[in-house]
């Protein structure tokens, strides 16, 4: 039997020392990235090189790193997203995956409900108001009755879809696969995308970013929007027109917009940030303790449970939730 070499990349995983703890009770010999290093391509390699086994979380992994790591033959995601990952590469490698999904739904979710009451009730404006040493009243708009548009209606989908129960809102789900049984239980109106944006007073993004969903809301369909209308981002950048969005927000041809994800990251053009109707925060998403240690025992665990990649190409349509690592 080989004796399992393990590395692991991720960064906020190797500082964390119950994760640790947890690693070195089954591997003693494993390697963390302590330096808190951004890897990629050589160096990368060079991390990985020597290594049998890897918990990856947003670093690529394609065909071109895996050829110069023939011994690398089983990778433990840490995270729900699958785009950082080439399963086809990994196919052909042999390289086994070890993947659990919706482990951080909770954690997304609530951020995105907690998104949707701030911009309804105009919490960013209100705030930056007092900061001006101004006081007034802000009127904004109550969570309850409104109609709630979710583009992916995965595991975070459905559970955003179950916190929203108590507020008596309108559901329109729009994915590639419909779950009837649970839209039936839940109440939610599988619809077109077009008049999901039409119908919304609320859309909420929880899909992975692929050659399908890249621009999927482009300018026609932000165009499509009411002007009270917010929308919220948290699954991956990419998804949306940004540069379309700003115009809109400052025309305040829609009410506003909350962002966790951006197509380049970590974020540089900052015209978002001088905009009243904005929530901008740094992928956090699934960066509560409790999706931490959940993603990362996930992961543990993944490297002996790792199956053939090919079955998990299937995650790759709108129910994967690739959301935030």
């Amino acid at each position: 039997m080989s004796v399992k070499k393990l590395a692991i990349c991720s960064r906020s995983f190797s500082k964390h020392p119950f994760l640790r703890s947890k690693v070195l009770e089954k591997y003693p010999d494993a390697k963390f990235n302590d330096k808190g290093l951004s890897l990629s391509g050589e160096s990368l390699v060079k991390f990985l090189e020597g290594r049998n086994m890897a918990i990856t979380a947003l670093e690529f992994i394609d065909q071109k790193l895996l050829s110069q790591l023939p011994e690398l033959k089983t990778i433990g995601k840490y995270g729900v997203g699958l785009d950082m990952i080439d399963l086809d590469a990994l196919q052909s490698c042999g390289v086994k995956l070890g993947w659990s999904g919706g482990v951080n739904k909770r954690s997304v979710s609530e951020l995105a409900l907690s998104h949707m009451i701030s911009l309804l009730h105009r919490v960013p404006f209100a705030n930056q108001v007092i900061q001006k040493r101004e006081w007034y009243q802000v009127i904004g708009r109550q969570l309850s009755e409104c109609t709630i548009g979710i583009v992916g209606c995965g595991h975070i989908g459905k559970d955003l879809i179950k916190l929203l129960s108590p507020f008596n809102c309108k559901v329109l789900i729009n994915d590639i696969v419909i779950d009837h049984n649970f839209c039936d239980k839940y109440g939610a109106w599988p619809v077109t995308l077009d008049e999901l944006m039409r119908s919304s007073d609320v859309v909420t993004l929880h899909l992975p970013f692929d050659d399908t969903t890249k621009n999927i809301l482009n300018s026609n369909r932000l165009s499509l929007l009411k002007q009270d209308a917010i929308l919220i981002n948290l699954a991956r950048g990419g998804l949306v027109d940004e540069k379309e969005l700003i115009k809109l927000l400052k025309s305040k041809k829609i009410a506003g917009a909350a962002l966790d994800v951006f197509e380049n990251e970590p974020l540089m053009d900052f015209s978002f940030l001088s905009l009243d109707n904005v929530i901008i925060t740094p992928h956090i998403g699934g960066s509560t303790e409790e999706a931490i240690v959940a993603m990362g025992l996930a992961a543990i665990n993944g490297l002996e449970t790792a199956k053939d990649a090919r079955l998990f190409k299937a995650c790759l349509l709108y129910t994967s939730d690739a959301a935030d690592e």
